[in-house]
C-alpha cells in the first residue's frame, strides 16, 4: 500500500487503540487461565491476531462477541481455556516480537515437542535466550544458531535462575507467565541490568488483576506467592495504548489542536512517557479524567475558531509554532523514538534522545532507518553512540519514504508529513497494520487528507 500525506490541519477527538502489549498479555493470561476471560476492548493489529492464533493453536478457544465497539470492532471477546493443550506441532507468532518471546516459555509447559515459527523481520531478531535458558528448566529446545525456527520440548518446571535481562524485558515477561501457570511458590527469578521496566509492570499488572502474585526487589529478584484460588471467570479491559498514541499525541502537538481519549493517565506502559517529552517541547497540554487536549505551544484555544477552516491546506506558521527542542531518555521506553524524531523535526533546536542501542533490533535497525528516511524530508538526525541527535527547525520537504517495512517508521513519516511544504507518499505503508490497523483512517478522521491506493 502506498499511503499520501499531505500537508494538514487536524482537529476534533479520536480515541485511542487499543494497547497490543495489554491485548497480547491478556491473551496470555486467558490461556494460562483455566477457566473463561472476557477480554473487553481487544485489539485487531496484526499482533492481537497472531497472539488470538497462537494461543488457540496452544488448545484455547475463543468466540468473538456480536457487539461491536464505535469503531466497529468487536466490543469483547471469550477465551474458554483448560491449560497449555497444544492441538499441533507448532506455532506461528507472525512478526511479534512480544509474541514470539512471551509465548514460548508458555508453551514449554507442554510436554509435547512444537515448532515456534515467526516471519518477516523475526526471523533475523536474536532469540539466543531460550538457547541458554530453557534447558535450566528441564526444556529440550533446538534453534538455527539462536534464530527462528526453534523447536522445544518441556514439561518447564520452574526452577531459581538467573537471567540477562539487557536485551528485552519480553523474555522475562515469558518466563514470569510461565512459572505463575505452574503455581510453584519456592522458586526465584534474579535478573541481571534489566531494561524497560515499565513493561515489567504492566506483566505484573496483567498477572496480579487475574489473581496471581508476583513480588519484585528492585526488579532484581522476582518471587511467587501463594494466591486465593483464580475466579472460574475473569473480566479483563485492555487499556488505551500509548504506543500508538504518541502518534497522535506528536501530531496535534505540530499540527492540532485535537483531544484524544481512551488513555489512562496512571497506565505503567512504558510509553506514557511521551507526555514527558511534548512538555519539554513546551506543546500546550491539558488533561482531564478521560481525555487529553494538545495543540502546538501557542494557545490551544487560539486554534478553535479555526477548526473548521481550510483543514486540507498548507499552513505557513508551522514553525511558529513554539516548540522547541528537549532532551529525553528513551532507553526504557525505545518504541518512542519515531513519534520523538517526527516531533524534534519541527522543534527549534538541537533535540537530543538517548537510547539508540535498544534500537538495533526492531522490525528494522531503528537508529539508521529513522536517519536515512527523515534525511530524505530534509532531517538532520546523526547517531552518536547510544544518543540521538535531531537538528529540528528546517522545512519538512515533500518527498518519497519507504517503511523499511516498519510501522513506527510509517507512522512518523506519516505525522511529520502534516507540515511538509507538499505532500509526502510513503511506500509499503502496510507496515502499520501490525500495530495500528487504522492510523491513516484516524488521521482522516481528525482532517488530514491522506490517499491510500
Amino acid at each position: 500500500m502506498v499511503a499520501i500525506v499531505h500537508p494538514s490541519k487536524l482537529s476534533g477527538s479520536q480515541i485511542a487503540p487499543a494497547s497490543k502489549s495489554s491485548m497480547q498479555r491478556a491473551c496470555a493470561a486467558s490461556l494460562i487461565h483455566v477457566g473463561k476471560t472476557i477480554i473487553h476492548n481487544p485489539g485487531h493489529s496484526n499482533d492481537d491476531l497472531a497472539a488470538l492464533d497462537v494461543i488457540q493453536k496452544l488448545g484455547a478457544i475463543v468466540e468473538t462477541e456480536k457487539l461491536v465497539n464505535e469503531n466497529g470492532n468487536a466490543a469483547s471477546i471469550v477465551v474458554h481455556s483448560n491449560g497449555v493443550k497444544p492441538i499441533g506441532p507448532s506455532m506461528n507468532c507472525g512478526e511479534s516480537g512480544l509474541g514470539i518471546r512471551m509465548f514460548t516459555p508458555i508453551a514449554a509447559l507442554s510436554h509435547e515437542l512444537i515448532s515456534i515459527e515467526g516471519k518477516g523481520s523475526l526471523v533475523k531478531r536474536p532469540m539466543h535466550f531460550f538457547d541458554e535458558i530453557l534447558p535450566l528448566v528441564g526444556v529440550k529446545v533446538k534453534s538455527q544458531k539462536g534464530f527462528l525456527p526453534i523447536e522445544i520440548q518441556g514439561p518447564l518446571v520452574p526452577a531459581s535462575i538467573t537471567i540477562d535481562g539487557s536485551l528485552s524485558s519480553q523474555f522475562l515477561t515469558g518466563m514470569l507467565m510461565a512459572y505463575a501457570a505452574t503455581e510453584k511458590h519456592d522458586v526465584e527469578i534474579k535478573v541481571l541490568d534489566l531494561k524497560s521496566k515499565p513493561y515489567i509492570d504492566l506483566t505484573l499488572a496483567v498477572l496480579n488483576a487475574f489473581g496471581w502474585k508476583v513480588e519484585h526487589t528492585n526488579y532484581e529478584s522476582f518471587r511467587f506467592l501463594a494466591h486465593a484460588p483464580l475466579e472460574p471467570v475473569i473480566e479483563y479491559t485492555v487499556e488505551g495504548d500509548w504506543s500508538g498514541a504518541a502518534f497522535l499525541l506528536v501530531a496535534g502537538a505540530i499540527a492540532g489542536p485535537i483531544k484524544l481519549k481512551g488513555l489512562q493517565l496512571n497506565s505503567t506502559q512504558a510509553d506514557k512517557k511521551i507526555m514527558e517529552a511534548l512538555l519539554s517541547a513546551k506543546a500546550n497540554m491539558k488533561q482531564a479524567e478521560d481525555e487529553i487536549l494538545i495543540g502546538p505551544s501557542a494557545d490551544v484555544s487560539s486554534h478553535n475558531a479555526n477548526n473548521n477552516s481550510d483543514n486540507n491546506s498548507n499552513h505557513s506558521n508551522v514553525y511558529s509554532n513554539g516548540l522547541i527542542a528537549f532532551e529525553f531518555d528513551a532507553t526504557d521506553c525505545p518504541d518512542l523514538f519515531p513519534p520523538l524524531v517526527a516531533l524534534a523535526s519541527v522543534c527549534n533546536g538541537v533535540t537530543k534522545i538517548k537510547g539508540v542501542s535498544r534500537l538495533a533490533h526492531k522490525e528494522s535497525d531503528r537508529g539508521l532507518t529513522l536517519q536515512t528516511e527523515f534525511a530524505k524530508m530534509g532531517v538532520k538526525i546523526d547517531l552518536l553512540g547510544d544518543e540521538m541527535l535531531i537538528y529540528g527547525g528546517a522545512t519538512i520537504q515533500s518527498t518519497t519514504v519507504f517503511s523499511q517495512h516498519d510501522h513506527r517508521i510509517a507512522m512518523a513519516c506519516g505525522v511529520a508529513a502534516l507540515v511538509a511544504n507538499g505532500p509526502i507518499e510513503i511506500t509499503e505503508a502496510e507496515a502499520i497494520n501490525k500495530s495500528y490497523t487504522d492510523f491513516f483512517k484516524h488521521l482522516q478522521q481528525l482532517g488530514a487528507k491522506v490517499d491510500l491506493d
